[in-house]
């Protein structure tokens, strides 16, 4: 199944370059091209791609609150792509409801991999900015995603419902380890470390594993990596 992507960015030569990289992949194409954020959403909510290459500072709406836009009127994923990696605005991003961030530096094969990612419903963050994002967000009193109640507000506390494997999935997750990598930790099939992803994030109701990652930094003070 090809992987349907919409380059959003306002310069000409950098949508060429993002078009002529995805292109180069058997399992991605570019469907559409906008130059500004309104453009952007007209064309998500009508073309419907799978992933949306979205950059924040583009005319007539920036790239936030297109994603905003997107991700609220329809199912299709985002990933932004900037050249800035300012806590600001990666924090507001998955606020926004993007599923990762990526500096525009990113190495073409790291991109690509970056896509079939978001696309297949999981969440990715530029390594450099994961240890700040997640300082960021646990020093602000918002939930980890929509509709989470997050650790500390009222009511019973989502963390009660989990297992003790599921725990520590979860702290795992918090490590930035992917199904994989926890599948060897805990010498289970990379199968069960997804089912119990999985499960992290319908008992706790995050978005995606960004949020997940937050919510145990808040909730178990998970160490976060050097």
């Amino acid at each position: 199944m090809t992987i349907r992507v919409l380059v959003a960015d306002d310069q000409h030569l950098m949508r060429a370059g993002l078009r002529g990289i995805v292109d180069t992949a058997a399992d991605l194409t570019v469907i559409a091209e906008a130059s500004t954020g309104l453009q952007a959403v007209d064309l998500a909510r009508r073309e419907r791609p799978d992933v949306v290459l979205m950059d924040i500072r583009m005319p007539d709406m920036d790239g936030l609150e297109a994603t905003r836009l997107i991700t609220a009127s329809t199912g299709v994923r985002v990933l932004i792509l900037t050249t800035f990696d300012l806590d600001d605005y990666v924090y507001e991003a998955l606020r926004a409801g993007a599923s990762g961030f990526l500096l525009k530096d990113t190495p073409p094969a790291d991109l690509l991999a970056a896509v079939r990612v978001i696309a297949s419903g999981d969440a990715l963050l530029a390594p450099s900015i994961t240890r700040r994002l997640i300082a960021e967000f646990a020093a602000r009193p918002e939930p980890p995603g929509p509709g989470a109640a997050g650790p500390g507000a009222a009511g019973p506390d989502p963390l009660a419902s989990i297992t003790d494997r599921e725990r520590q999935v979860l702290a795992l997750v918090a490590e930035g380890l992917s199904n994989a990598e926890i599948a060897r930790r805990l010498h289970i099939a990379p199968g069960t470390a997804k089912t119990h992803v999985g499960n992290l994030l319908s008992k706790l109701n995050a978005r995606d594993r960004v949020h997940l990652v937050i919510y145990a930094h808040r909730a178990m003070g998970a160490p976060h990596q050097a």
